[in-house]
């Protein structure tokens, strides 16, 4: 007879599973809609892929709020998938062997990473005031969730523009790269895996939910190391076989702009929470993430920009260890906090 801990890490295990399978034929066939409809390599296609990897914290997300009732779940996985995927830049360049990814990667991301930095102060400052003051609210929803969205239409419309101008003098020629598929059966496939990840993600808050009760910890620790593990398998998958391609800047941008709408996500749960605003109902805690968030942002526009070229016992640079460093100072702390 399993114990209800054992259970609920074997629910766990499947649901990270099933996102994780799903999660790489999202992005396959994302990306074959994107090509079939003429929208790859423009802004709309690195949009859709940034949805598209980042569709379980969605599911999830509105699931906690929604259904679960566990919103220290909802924010803790959008702030531990932010993290997760800057601390996946330490894997890009342990891979990258030849030299480092900050002097190989393009300096654009520096947008990118500033936005992110932008938005999740934004989250940090709003938790603390909804925590320590009178929230400000529009009926049921936070006065935060609106300006969060328009932070992030900002953002979007800045890349667009800069990479319009970035791309303004080059003739690109249009190569089917799918020619054996075709777009009804990317959508139909795409919908078969969307539908099993909305499944998975609907699962999951239950599942952190009994963890946390089975383990004694809060669900806030949970929700920022356990389930936002699961939810960004799909950025993980995706980014590690974009650099066995070659293709380091789609890897490096798939990460920054996921983080971008995982951070408008939590604007997204407000409005699906109906017991009043968001962040006047979750744990203090994570500000603690958003601020770890922003450091780590800061840290690659660092290495961007300074293109560092030591690489310390020719594995990583001081750069990756800086941003390692702080990921699991974040969790230790949580872990002391709220484990």
């Amino acid at each position: 007879m399993l114990s209800p801990a054992a259970i609920a890490w074997l629910e766990f295990s499947l649901c990270a599973a099933l996102i994780a399978v799903a999660g790489t034929r999202l992005s396959r066939y994302g990306d074959v809609i994107a090509d079939k409809t003429g929208l790859g390599g423009a802004w709309i296609g690195l949009a859709l892929m940034a949805t598209v990897t980042s569709l379980p914290e969605l599911v999830t997300g509105v699931s906690a709020v929604a259904l679960a009732d566990a919103p220290d779940i909802a924010v803790g996985n959008v702030l531990g998938a932010c993290m997760i995927n800057l601390t996946m830049i330490v894997i890009l360049d342990l891979l990258q062997r030849e030299e480092s990814i900050y002097s190989r990667a393009s300096q654009g991301h520096i947008l990118s990473a500033g936005f992110g930095i932008i938005m999740a102060g934004f989250v940090g400052f709003s938790v603390l005031f909804s925590q320590h003051g009178e929230a400000m609210s529009l009926y049921y929803v936070g006065a935060y969730s609106p300006l969060l969205l328009l932070l992030y239409a900002v953002a979007m419309r800045s890349l667009f523009r800069y990479e319009r101008r970035q791309r303004a003098a080059a003739v690109e020629e249009r190569v089917e790269r799918y020619p054996d598929i075709t777009l009804r059966d990317a959508l139909i496939r795409y919908a078969l895996a969307a539908s099993v990840v909305v499944a998975a993600g609907l699962w999951l808050p239950y599942v952190g939910r009994d963890i946390a009760q089975a383990m004694a910890w809060q669900e806030t620790f949970v929700g920022t190391l356990f389930i936002a593990f699961a939810t960004t398998l799909p950025e993980i998958v995706v980014t590690v076989s974009a650099l066995r391609i070659g293709a380091l800047d789609l890897a490096v941008s798939n990460l920054l702009g996921s983080n971008l709408f995982n951070l408008v996500i939590i604007a997204i749960d407000d409005f699906a929470y109906l017991k009043g605003p968001l962040l006047s109902h979750v744990s203090s805690l994570h500000a603690v993430s958003a601020l770890s968030v922003v450091m780590m942002s800061g840290v690659a526009v660092v290495g961007l920009f300074y293109r560092p070229q030591t690489r310390l016992f020719r594995t990583v640079g001081w750069t990756s260890l800086l941003l390692l460093s702080l990921y699991f100072l974040n969790v230790f702390f949580l872990y002391l906090y709220g484990g």
